[in-house]
């Protein structure tokens, strides 16, 4: 962690986020995967199609379910869990970013046509 934040700079500063525009670009590429770090509950009551939940206080036990091939983007609707799961899965060898706009912006971005094109180009439901 020391080292981590001795380094840290503008450059690390940009590299840490995503967009939800973005995101759904690498999703559609195969290139990213969703973790949806939020608690199981949350997950049940609504959740984006294509993200995988592993509730923040799980991650440090759940890491084989993580692809180190893949960008991980860990996202929650404000960004506070998403941030703390970001930096551990950095500090634990991943490439990984945070959700910038959150969950929220996510659904807002995939509405009407836009989320029938998503489920179509990253195949969910099938």
């Amino acid at each position: 962690m020391k080292t981590y934040l001795s380094n840290f700079d503008y450059a690390e500063r940009k590299a840490m986020k995503i967009t939800s525009a973005e995101l759904v670009e690498l999703l559609q590429e195969d290139k990213a995967q969703l973790i949806d770090i939020r608690f199981k509950e949350e997950f049940a009551a609504w959740h984006m199609g294509g993200s995988i939940n592993i509730p923040l206080n799980e991650l440090p036990d759940r890491l084989d379910e993580i692809d180190k091939n893949k960008i991980v983007v860990t996202a929650c609707p404000h960004k506070d869990r998403a941030i703390l799961g970001r930096i551990f899965l950095v500090l634990n060898g991943y490439q990984a970013r945070y959700l910038v706009d959150g969950l929220m912006g996510m659904a807002d971005l995939l509405r009407g046509d836009k989320a029938k094109l998503y489920a179509e180009k990253t195949k969910i439901g099938d």
